[in-house]
């Protein structure tokens, strides 16, 4: 087990160098993005794998931006060692989702309140059976209240978290929907997961990239420079 820095996947040795409240896009380049967008300041504070992370001022407030990678491992690892060895209290997820549902159209703006999975990560990492996970109040209210600021509208979701990209069940998503999952996305229950055994706050924003019901998405590249507005909204709520 790891008990010092730099840590096996964050190369930096210094843990004041990462704030208290860390943005994590799944994509790296979104949080370099960001970083050269929005930071003043900035320094990089790991490059392993090219899990770029960054550390700059927004409007006077310290914050870091770090990638996560795709999948709950991902996010897991780089969650963990954030809250367990940088003195991280604070993470929000800010990445992409796929609509379930036609309500949902492509841009729009999902903040998390619960998410469903049917992997077994809590089980294995911290023997919590509960099927769903949950935001950090604290977050929330924060992220709602910086939405209400910005005048950006924003629709709260039970989203689906997956281990799996490519279904080949084909009534598998009928089950998910029965269990009131309005999205899906691959990371969230996961860093709820650890923050919630760590006793450390998290929270998820998304940007719906595609939809099951329009047969819609968008680019790559738009996932990586197009998020503006779920990013300020992000950026804004930071202490």
């Amino acid at each position: 087990m790891i008990t010092k820095i730099p840590t096996a996947h964050i190369n930096c040795a210094d843990a004041s160098l990462i704030a208290e409240t860390v943005l994590m896009p799944g994509d790296p380049l979104r949080a370099k993005f960001i970083a050269d967008t929005y930071l003043e300041n900035v320094i990089q504070f790991t490059s392993v794998r090219n899990m770029f992370g960054f550390t700059g001022y927004y409007k006077g407030k310290k914050v870091s931006v770090m990638g996560s990678g795709m999948g709950m491992s991902s996010i897991g690892i780089y969650s963990y060692e954030l809250y367990s060895f940088y003195g991280v209290k604070n993470i929000i997820r800010i990445g992409s989702c796929g609509g379930y549902v036609p309500e949902l159209k492509l841009r729009d703006i999902v903040l998390v309140e619960r998410c469903w999975t049917d992997s077994n990560f809590a089980q294995v990492f911290s023997n919590d059976n509960d099927e769903y996970a949950y935001p950090s109040d604290l977050l929330v209210e924060k992220i709602e209240k910086s939405a209400e600021e910005l005048g950006k509208k924003y629709t709260k979701c039970t989203i689906h978290s997956s281990d799996l990209f490519y279904h080949l069940e084909t009534e598998y998503r009928a089950a998910v929907l029965n269990k009131g999952c309005q999205a899906v996305e691959m990371e969230s229950f996961a860093l709820f997961t650890v923050a919630k055994a760590l006793k450390k706050n998290a929270a998820c924003l998304l940007t719906v990239s595609d939809s099951f019901c329009y047969d819609e998405e968008m680019s790559s590249k738009d996932r990586e420079t197009k998020f503006t507005d779920m990013i300020e909204v992000a950026l804004n709520c930071v202490d």
